[in-house]
């Protein structure tokens, strides 16, 4: 269902056996609201196959959030992900995708468990959509590739306790800047609050992949550029390591 977003223009349905001119298809065309493609996925069940010696894991909000961004990377359009607030999503568990422009293409998380209920879904079923008109016009003309690197990569994680309202997109691009040219990706990849997190506040965990260009990054140099990215944080959100 598409909902207008301005005033609509009205027109009479034109008679049968007569072709319509082309000013009455346009006042037809002016009663129709905007209807833009749209990118949209679901997630179910679990990652893969139960088997022995292995537990699969249940799909999350954080899969859904992934496979907007991987949509975002392969066009070259970066997603800003902030705290959201969408009727179809649980309260709480819901992502806001938007442009650096601050004009919002999309949601992702847990949906509603009213909206499970009446369709039969399996509970914590996890959903994204996005706006893919908004994308295409946003996507850069040529996309650059990234150089990849010879040299083994050097992944470090890091557990950051922050104040509940400070958006965990905002402390992942702090890392990123304090991190410097080293770093190849971060990531965030857990969300808790609870026993043993001071009330009012919340942990994220960051996963951080390290790669030189021209050499193997020694350990000491990988965790010299995690604390760099860390006393970046700390400064701008008073995060805490855990």
């Amino acid at each position: 269902m598409f909902l207008p977003d301005g005033q609509l223009g009205t027109a009479s349905i034109p008679p049968l056996g007569v072709k319509p001119t082309d000013e009455v298809l346009d006042g037809l065309y002016d009663g129709v609201p905007d209807q833009p493609l749209h990118i949209a996925a679901v997630l179910t069940g679990h990652d893969s196959p139960a088997a022995a010696a292995h537990t699969p894991r249940a799909w999350d909000w954080a899969d859904a959030l992934d496979v907007a961004r991987l949509v975002g990377d392969v066009l070259g359009v970066e997603l800003v992900v902030s705290q959201g607030s969408h009727q179809a999503f649980h309260p709480g568990r819901a992502a806001q995708l938007a442009l650096r422009s601050g004009d919002v293409v999309g949601y992702a998380g847990e949906l509603h468990p009213k909206l499970l209920a009446a369709h039969d879904m399996p509970a914590r079923s996890v959903a994204l959509e996005l706006n893919a008109d908004a994308l295409f016009d946003a996507a850069p003309d040529v996309i650059v590739a990234k150089h990849i690197s010879g040299f083994p990569v050097a992944t470090q994680d890091v557990a950051l306790v922050v104040p509940q309202d400070v958006p965990a997109d905002a402390v992942l691009a702090a890392l990123r800047e304090g991190a410097g040219e080293l770093l190849e990706d971060v990531a965030l990849f857990d969300v808790y609050a609870g026993q043993g997190i001071e009330d009012g506040k919340k942990s994220l965990a960051f996963g951080l992949r390290f790669r030189a260009t021209d050499r193997t990054l020694t350990a000491d140099e990988a965790s010299e550029a995690r604390e760099a990215a860390v006393a970046v944080a700390a400064e701008r959100f008073g995060a805490v390591q855990r």
